[in-house]
């Protein structure tokens, strides 16, 4: 298998080095930090970010308050269609897409891949659907970026553990170097997605935490502005707490055999070249 990294979507809100822990000025910079993966049974879009009717429609598919919140910059060069195309593949190819939560920058570009099934933790499915009570949580899902025909698939925790954590092994239609890692708190179901290749396991942590600097074994820190958006978005920060110490645990352990990256931090998706 080969592991293309690629930015799905860019946000810059207002905070600079305050929120991102590194930019100049007034503004920030977050990605939307994607994987497409070549396999033997077609191509493999891990989360999409922002989707081309997201940039041309913006409303009602995105909402006012995290645009706003968020700067979101929609540009049509920064979606997973157009990302897709310039590898030199077409729309068509990408035959599945693996998606850590339902959240509106991880989901806009689903309906762009008309042909790809989407493969989910059951528990997210249903709080996307049911469970938009509150401000935050009927702003983060906006059903109008995966309302026309989606084909789901849902599953349950399962199989043999990964490194210590559940996971759920044998997507369907997927090789088995492709499995789901439960890690919530940031959503009711929120997962990692972990990929082995000839270099090992790279897990794609989503939301589980937010900067690098988290994963340090000896100092985690973080962004006062990162660290109060965590919180803001979380449902369950007990959880959520706990898993980002059990995936430092796994960073501090298992450096040689797993990477660990999340979505939306520029310099992890830089080192990944």
């Amino acid at each position: 298998m080969r592991i293309h990294h690629i930015n799905c979507g860019t946000m810059c809100p207002v905070g600079g080095r305050l929120f991102d822990g590194y930019s100049h000025g007034l503004t920030a910079h977050l990605v939307c930090h994607c994987l497409l993966i070549e396999t033997a049974r077609g191509l493999v879009l891990v989360d999409t970010g922002f989707g081309l009717r997201d940039v041309h429609r913006p409303r009602p598919r995105l909402s006012p308050f995290f645009r706003a919140l968020n700067n979101i910059q929609l540009r049509e060069e920064d979606t997973a269609r157009r990302a897709v195309e310039r590898l030199g593949f077409k729309a068509e190819d990408v035959r599945h897409i693996v998606v850590t939560h339902l959240d509106f920058d991880h989901a806009g570009g689903i309906e762009d891949f008309p042909n790809a099934t989407v493969h989910l933790y059951a528990r997210e499915l249903q709080a996307a659907r049911d469970e938009r009570t509150g401000f935050i949580a009927r702003n983060r899902y906006r059903p109008r970026q995966w309302d026309e025909g989606v084909r789901w698939h849902t599953y349950e925790p399962g199989g043999e553990p990964w490194f210590g954590f559940a996971a759920v092994r044998d997507l369907e239609g997927l090789p088995p170097e492709i499995l789901l890692v439960p890690l919530v708190g940031h959503t009711w179901g929120h997962c990692g997605v972990a990929v082995q290749d000839a270099g090992g396991w790279l897990l794609l942590a989503g939301d589980a935490y937010f900067f690098h600097g988290e994963m340090d074994p000896a100092r985690p820190h973080c962004p006062p502005g990162l660290r109060a958006y965590q919180r803001m978005m979380e449902v369950d920060r007990a959880a959520r707490l706990a898993n980002q110490d059990r995936l430092r645990d796994l960073v501090r352990q298992h450096a040689g055999a797993v990477r660990v990256v999340c979505s939306h931090d520029k310099v992890e998706l830089e080192r990944c070249g």
